[in-house]
């Protein structure tokens, strides 16, 4: 049975204190995802294991796919990468991204003699 390679839907937000990454990741267990910030990349990677074909049991359709995924996002400028945290809960990966109170864009004005 051929299964599709696939890649868990996200949604990123922000506020003025952090962004915000949801990952959908239905029937993966927290053991296999793995959440990882380095050099300016933040990537979210797992698995989703087929379920063991039962004995007696056929399969008509097979439409939701299956297997190792990796999903990688650049840090905005702003972005705190030490102050990564992430959390599982009801299918949904939450990564809370901190920003960097130092790092944020400043507009000075420069007097011209």
């Amino acid at each position: 049975m051929a299964v599709a390679e696939w890649s868990p839907l996200v949604d990123i937000s922000e506020d003025d204190k952090e962004y915000l990454i949801k990952a959908e990741l239905p029937e993966v267990r927290k053991e296999d995802v793995k959440v990882t910030a380095e050099e300016g990349t933040l990537t979210i990677m797992g698995e989703r294991r087929f379920e063991k074909e039962e004995k007696g049991r056929k399969y008509h359709r097979v439409e939701r796919a299956y297997g190792s995924f990796g999903r990688s996002f650049s840090f905005p400028d702003d972005a705190s990468p030490g102050k990564v945290r992430a959390e599982f809960k009801d299918g949904v990966l939450t990564v809370h991204l901190a920003k960097d109170a130092k790092a944020k864009p400043q507009q000075v004005e420069i007097n011209v003699s």
